[in-house]
């Protein structure tokens, strides 16, 4: 179905992750399939994850239609990745109110000292002068490509510049300030474009705007790719598994766990895990498990909780605030494990405390009748069992004993009190 007379408009709002990317992707390649006339990406983000934002871009880049970076409404902004996707719009536009830049790629652990003006911050490690250096060289070739301004571009990743919308517009940042989608569109019309390789005059002014909604499993991503769904996830799948080994076949607690760590898995894979944060994670419920098999006083569950909220605190790699695992959520999880393994510790000594209900213990002292019985030898029957037995030669069947010892299939075996008494 042909639509020359829509704009397909996709909201960017929050963090750019995984799922932005996919509804971004999506919306696009529905605008191609119907030849919309533009796309505007209507945007209002702190940032986001670089391979998300890298997605999106690569899909403006390729695209056959102009596609317009829009940030809106009035008090939004498009800072770090959002503004690397202005940079990569065919056409750019602010609202009065709104701002965008500081596009450094990673934030420095301590309080870095402030350039004197005229300075550019200087990068504190080579880690950093590396992601640095190489964010420079993709915005400047997101500036050239649509010639915008590469040296401000520079500047807002390396110095982490910002500018408001009017600003923007006499730097040659964007090229339109309009207040609504309407004046946007009136803005744009008439305007030349290059879309591949190819100059193309838009016409827009009686365009009709398509809000291209996020279907279900957008949704459904944007839910499970949060770190912090993600690590309860996590948690959820291992201890329903733990619990279904502890009690095999209770089927409810591994049949939850098993979906629960499969999504876990697959929303990982979405983000950008730190492996060592993981690898303590298991270490950690590994010796919470170890605690109740091999009780150590508390040593063992104590070291393992202690794994577990460091690895949750170093779970996600990266700098982007939206997409690291909340505080509560681990100290809410930690304090979970404590009291599991405060459950463990007290079933694992009332244990001890029980009668033994098996095994040769059991059989100690327990009373049985014997079968037969000839010069000390015979069969006696305990718990419903026939035993072979040995004891005193004037047994008789019927009479009935206890249960001295036990060697290997053999029971040692005297008369009942209650039996000589009646004797």
């Amino acid at each position: 179905m042909a639509a020359p007379d829509q704009a397909f408009l996709i909201s960017i709002e929050g963090a750019i992750g995984p799922a932005t990317s996919a509804h971004v992707a999506d919306g696009l390649e529905r605008a191609r399939q119907e030849d919309a006339a533009i796309v505007i990406l209507e945007m209002d983000t702190p940032g986001g994850l670089d391979t998300s934002m890298r997605e999106i871009i690569q899909e403006i880049l390729s695209m056959p239609l102009p596609v317009v970076g829009y940030v809106h409404p009035s008090g939004a902004r498009a800072a770090s990745a959002g503004t690397y996707i202005i940079y990569a719009s065919h056409v750019s536009a602010m609202t009065p109110g709104t701002n965008l830049g500081a596009a450094t790629p990673i934030q420095i652990g301590s309080t870095p000292a402030q350039p004197e003006e005229g300075e550019e911050k200087a990068p504190q490690n080579v880690s950093e002068q590396k992601a640095v250096n190489d964010a420079v060289a993709y915005i400047r070739s997101l500036a050239e490509i649509r010639g915008r301004n590469a040296d401000w571009a520079e500047r807002a990743v390396r110095n982490a510049e910002s500018l408001s919308a009017s600003a923007a517009l006499e730097q040659g940042v964007i090229e339109i300030v309009a207040a609504d989608i309407e004046e946007l569109l009136v803005e744009l019309d008439g305007r030349t474009v290059d879309v591949a390789g190819e100059s193309r005059k838009l016409s827009t002014k009686s365009l009709s705007i398509v809000q291209i909604e996020a279907d279900w499993s957008t949704r459904l991503l944007a839910t499970i790719t949060d770190p912090n769904v993600a690590l309860i996830l996590l948690m959820v799948g291992i201890y329903g598994l733990f619990f279904e080994f502890m009690n095999p076949g209770a089927l409810v607690p591994g049949t939850i766990g098993a979906i629960s760590l499969l999504v876990a898995l697959y929303s990982l894979a979405a983000l950008p895990v730190d492996f060592a944060g993981i690898a303590l994670i298991l270490l950690g419920l590994a010796l919470l498990v170890a605690e109740a098999f091999a009780p150590s006083f508390g040593i063992l569950g104590l070291g393992g909780l202690a794994s577990f909220v460091v690895g949750a605190a170093i779970m996600f790699d990266t700098d982007v605030p939206q997409f690291q695992v909340d505080r509560s959520v681990i100290a809410a999880l930690g304090v979970l494990g404590a009291i599991l393994m405060i459950i463990i510790a007290r079933v694992g000594i009332s244990s001890f405390r029980r009668p033994v209900k098996g095994g040769k213990e059991d059989m100690i002292g327990a009373k049985g009748e014997v079968a037969d019985w000839h010069d000390g030898r015979g069969h006696v029957f305990v718990h419903s069992e026939r035993w072979n037995a040995t004891g005193p030669h004037d047994l008789e069947q019927g009479a009935t004993v206890k249960v001295e010892g036990i060697d290997k299939l053999e029971l040692s075996v005297s008369l009942s009190e209650e039996e000589d008494a009646r004797t």
